[in-house]
C-alpha cells in the first residue's frame, strides 16, 4: 500500500476559497442596490443610501505622509438594517439578503435587532421590508415585513426558515432591468403608497 502525502496548502486554500464565498455572499444584489439607488438620486426620484457599518478604529499604520492604513477595527454596536432614505415624502428603511438556497431563506440570515428596528420604523409610519434574492434562481424579491415578522416569531416552535413557495405566493418579485437593476420602488407605488 503507497501512502501520498496530503498537501496542505491545497485543503487551505479550498478552506480559503470557502471563506472569501461566504464574505462576499450578498456583494451582489449590494451593488445592484447601489446601481439603483444611484439612478434613485440621479434622476431625483428618492434619496436612498446604504448605511455605514459602525466601527471603532483601534490601530492605524501610516506608511507614507498622505496614506493612512487602518489595521485594527472592532464593530461598535449591530448595525440596522443596510439602506434607508426617503421616497414620495415616506421613510424607506429595508434590509437585503442573499441566499443560494432554492427552497427556502433561513431565519439565521437574519438578526433580532434587525427585526426590532424595523418594527419601530412600521409603528411611527415608516415602511420597512427585506429584499432576497435567490442567486441560484435569478429572484430578487421584496419581503413585506409582516411575513417576515410571522416566521420570526415562530421559528422557535415551527420552522426556521421562510419557504419559496412563500415567497411565490405572498412578497413581491422585483424585475430585473437595466435602469434601474431592481426596480423596487414599483412595488413601494403599487402596494405601499396610494
Amino acid at each position: 500500500m503507497i501512502n501520498f502525502p496530503i498537501k496542505k496548502a491545497n485543503i487551505t486554500n479550498i478552506t480559503k476559497q470557502k471563506n472569501i464565498k461566504k464574505r462576499n455572499l450578498g456583494m451582489f444584489l449590494e451593488e445592484l442596490l447601489n446601481e439603483t439607488n444611484e439612478y434613485y438620486l440621479v434622476n431625483n426620484i428618492a434619496v436612498i443610501h446604504k448605511k455605514p457599518t459602525p466601527v471603532k478604529i483601534v490601530n492605524v499604520d501610516y506608511p507614507s505622509r498622505g496614506e493612512a492604513k487602518i489595521t485594527e477595527a472592532y464593530y461598535t454596536t449591530p448595525s440596522t438594517t443596510d439602506y434607508n432614505g426617503i421616497y414620495k415624502s415616506k421613510y424607506i428603511d429595508f434590509e437585503a439578503k442573499e441566499t443560494s438556497v432554492n427552497t427556502s431563506f433561513s431565519l439565521n440570515n437574519v438578526h433580532e435587532h434587525q427585526v426590532n428596528h424595523l418594527e419601530k420604523i412600521i409603528n411611527h409610519g415608516g415602511i420597512g421590508f427585506f429584499i432576497v434574492m435567490f442567486k441560484n434562481l435569478d429572484e430578487t424579491y421584496l419581503l413585506p415585513f409582516e411575513i417576515l415578522k410571522k416566521y420570526w416569531d415562530n421559528r422557535f416552535t415551527e420552522r426556521k426558515s421562510i419557504p419559496y413557495q412563500e415567497f411565490k405566493e405572498n412578497a413581491y418579485l422585483i424585475k430585473n432591468g437595466y435602469k434601474p437593476a431592481l426596480d423596487y420602488l414599483k412595488i413601494i407605488d403599487e402596494f405601499y403608497i396610494k
